[in-house]
């Protein structure tokens, strides 16, 4: 399989060069078995020319005929065994292209940092995935045989038609390919267009379908089911079009094809019949060259068809070529190994997105050591989850930096950070899964009775064995079966069953009531308990999330405003005291 770090050819030509030669076995065998078929192929209305010559002639009957009758027919028939031979070699190569193209694709992609995807359209994405790569193992793999069958069986047939009948009658009966060839040019063109435009509206056609089923709730809540339907309806009308344009088109070889051949065979049987009367070819010559006529059928559809592919192999490879030759937003190239009890530590961290007047981040820094918990509280905007997407590598700071153990963040293998962090997110993600499944994403080979207890821990337990079919219930997609609480901790019990050393709450707690929060807290300080060197970062709005940190950190416009224990934040008055103040009194108030 190749790398998903090298590069893409930049032509689907370069691209089919490239797998053929790496596959040739494959396609020689099927290219063979195509020499074969048009050899029997040419030979099968000379053969019948014969025939014809000798009947007339009176000198073949009996059991001849019958043997050179059963020729035909075995000829016939190893023709078909040859046709399905190479088919099935050659699309079990074509079939490896789409598997090998959609599996490079998707490592691109999970390269990719969120940067990338917010200029990106999820339908689209999707789309490539799908449709369009279907497009280009098509030109892989059909496009490819007919082409050399179809090119194969028209130099033998000409070959037959103007050396092994009569050179003035082939040549006559050309006259009319070169319109022919001229239509074939002009109709490319078009479906190139065409299909470009089809790939597109299909794209469109699935973003709409993507949006809609993610944002069901949204669309049923605010009455735009039916603005929804409309515009669906739209869209749908849209690829149609495009669809049937593109189709049109492509219909348009047939109809070039067959007025070239009628007008080829009337000028055959024209001055074929001429040349029997002048008697320089006999009737047996002229049925075999009527008969070659015909089997140039396919080699012109061939053409149409393969030229069909390729454009069609061609505007997918434009859509496709650049997703895969997108320059890495997400660098991996870390070599350094790190140490099993290594110290977080942000250094004058600086942050910016885009054209931003003020930085997201500005000179932050902090260190997290082993085994101790870190507070970050601020009001929206402040720079928390800014903070987190540098932790994360999801993006490089822009002005000092992030190490874990003394070595900075870059130099470490994604794959090595990644297995460092247990992340739960603002808005955690749940797979079609069951609630079991779900929870031991880190851990597959985690027993039950470890997804129970790291469930009792987040105290999820209860709910869960409310559903259906417990632990076994399948949670639907993104989680939808289960409230916001759940859902949030159920990610929570899937960050504690994993073995990584630094926890990250980013505001985990805030779709659940005090109570529940107090209970996950306590279960925390359990945990932390009986492993002393997990390190956690907690980022909450309320407070009472991070009392119990060792250090916490108050973020205002990107900068550390304050900084200490919750009663030195207190004592000091400033923005936590006053935010803790009118939080206690907000709890009170619901209490009552």
């Amino acid at each position: 399989m190749l790398a998903p770090a090298v590069s893409a050819p930049t032509t689907l030509s370069s691209m089919l060069a490239a797998f053929v030669r790496e596959h040739w076995r494959a396609y020689a065998t099927a290219g063979l078995m195509l020499s074969c078929i048009a050899m029997m192929t040419v030979w099968i209305p000379r053969q019948v020319g014969h025939v014809v010559d000798d009947l007339v002639a009176g000198r073949l009957q009996g059991e001849a005929l019958l043997r050179q009758l059963g020729l035909l027919v075995l000829a016939g028939l190893a023709v078909y065994l040859l046709r399905a031979g190479w088919r099935l070699t050659l699309f079990k190569a074509s079939f490896r292209l789409g598997a090998r193209l959609r599996t490079r694709l998707f490592a691109r992609l999970a390269l990719q940092s969120p940067t990338y995807f917010q200029a990106q359209r999820t339908g689209d994405l999707m789309a490539l995935a799908t449709n369009d790569i279907d497009t280009v193992e098509q030109a892989a793999g059909e496009a490819m045989l007919a082409g050399f069958d179809g090119t194969q069986t028209l130099l033998l047939v000409l070959a037959m038609m103007t050396i092994g009948i009569d050179w003035r009658l082939g040549l006559a009966a050309l006259l009319p390919f070169p319109l022919m060839a001229l239509a074939f040019w002009w109709i490319s063109n078009h479906v190139h267009t065409a299909a470009q435009d089809s790939l597109t509206a299909f794209s469109g056609l699935n973003q709409q379908v993507q949006e809609s089923l993610a944002g069901v709730r949204t669309v049923r809540a605010l009455g735009l089911v039916d603005r929804s339907r409309r515009q669906f309806g739209d869209l749908a009308e849209r690829a149609a079009e495009a669809s049937f344009r593109s189709q049109r088109w492509e219909a348009a070889y047939e109809p070039a094809v067959g007025m070239t051949l009628g007008a080829a065979t009337a000028i055959a049987l024209a001055v074929g019949g001429w040349l029997v009367a002048q008697r320089e070819i006999t009737i047996g010559q002229l049925t075999a060259f009527t008969m070659y006529l015909g089997q140039l059928i396919w080699p012109m559809f061939a053409a149409g068809w393969v030229m069909s592919l390729l454009e069609r192999g061609r505007a997918a490879w434009a859509r496709l070529g650049p997703v895969l030759e997108a320059p890495l937003t997400l660098q991996d190239d870390g070599r350094t190994a790190l140490a099993p009890d290594a110290a977080l530590r942000a250094e004058h961290l600086g942050f910016s997105f885009g054209a931003a007047k003020r930085a997201a981040l500005s000179d932050v820094s902090f260190t997290l050591p082993p085994g101790r918990t870190l507070g970050v509280v601020g009001p929206t905007g402040a720079g928390k989850s800014t903070l987190v997407r540098l932790l994360l590598r999801q993006a490089e700071p822009q002005a000092g930096r992030l190490t874990l153990g003394g070595v900075a963040l870059p130099d470490l293998p994604l794959a090595t950070l990644r297995s460092h962090i247990a992340w739960v997110p603002q808005e955690p993600f749940l797979f079609s899964a069951t609630v079991a499944e779900n929870i031991a994403l880190a851990r597959p080979e985690a027993s039950a009775a470890e997804v129970e207890a790291a469930a009792r821990l987040a105290a999820v337990h209860e709910d869960i064995a409310r559903l259906p079919a417990g632990y076994g219930t399948e949670v639907g997609e993104r989680g939808v079966t289960l409230s916001g609480g759940q859902r949030q901790r159920v990610a929570i019990a899937r960050a504690l069953l994993s073995n990584a050393p630094l926890l990250v709450l980013d505001d985990a707690l805030s779709a659940v009531d005090t109570g529940t929060e107090t209970a996950i807290l306590d279960h925390l300080r359990e945990l932390r308990s009986a492993r002393p060197d997990r390190s956690v970062i907690v980022i909450a709005h309320r407070l009472s999330a991070v009392m119990e940190a060792d250090e916490i950190l108050v973020l205002r416009q990107g900068q550390v405003v304050e900084r200490g224990t919750h009663a030195e934040l207190l004592a000091l008055g400033g923005w936590y005291a006053s935010q803790w103040r009118y939080q206690q009194i907000e709890a009170s108030l619901e209490a009552a």
